[in-house]
């Protein structure tokens, strides 16, 4: 199968500093890859990259075979791609509703988008009305999900998605990342947390210091080799 999105001896720098160093990188339609590494390691750079929020200073960016190097946010997201960042991207001074309703720009409508999040996550529809500042931090997550759900992405980036929330509620989210994955998107999922992804991740990638040093099927052998790495970094 071929790859729907690829970044191709991608460097990326912040002024004068190098973040990432011609990393390689994959993601196939109906499967999740978990890029990991430790803090600094270039993971969230890599994200924004794919997404087209930060630019490329050499190497090459593709989505579905065709070089976007260079394109604008705006045309990837029409495109396909979705980033949904760390930090839970909701608008938390509206309420669930209100912040679903805003995804009709995708030319959904509002019933549609409502039942597709409410039948994934029912406890949003039981806060529907409230303000989304106000719900928990994976209630949140949820709500973000389902937003960027809405786009109908061919490609779903996850900005560590665990972050800061109890390990049941990351363990039901990553059962529905799972579900997504079944129906067709290409999901790449940055997170620190190794073992919180590997047990749906079909591929992983370790990166230290801007370089991809280990990549493969995330069997027993691979997690050894990521402890090395995560020491040795």
């Amino acid at each position: 199968m071929n790859a729907i999105l690829e970044l191709r001896g991608v460097r990326a720098a912040y002024d004068e500093i190098t973040v990432l160093h011609g990393i390689d990188l994959a993601v196939e339609p109906g499967r999740i890859v978990a890029l990991l590494g430790p803090n600094g390691a270039g993971k969230t750079t890599a994200l924004k990259v794919a997404a087209g929020v930060h630019p490329v200073a050499s190497g090459q960016l593709f989505l579905g075979g065709r070089d976007v190097t260079g394109a604008a946010t705006r045309d990837l997201a029409r495109a396909g791609v979705c980033l949904i960042p760390e930090g839970r991207g909701v608008f938390p001074n509206l309420t669930v509703r209100d912040n679903l309703l805003m995804m009709t720009f995708t030319g959904r409508s509002r019933e549609e988008i409502e039942e597709l999040a409410f039948s994934r996550f029912p406890i949003l529809g039981k806060r529907a009305s409230q303000t989304a500042g106000t719900m928990s931090g994976g209630e949140q997550q949820m709500l973000a999900l389902c937003r960027g759900l809405a786009t109908d992405p061919a490609v779903l980036m996850l900005d560590e998605l665990s972050m800061g929330l109890a390990p049941l509620i990351v363990d039901q989210l990553y059962e529905q990342v799972a579900e997504i994955a079944r129906q067709g998107v290409a999901v790449l999922v940055v997170e620190q947390f190794a073992q919180t992804v590997l047990d749906i991740a079909d591929h992983a990638a370790v990166l230290v210091r801007g370089r991809v040093q280990h990549q493969g099927v995330p069997d027993a052998d691979f997690r050894t080799e990521l402890a090395a790495l995560y020491l040795g970094s």
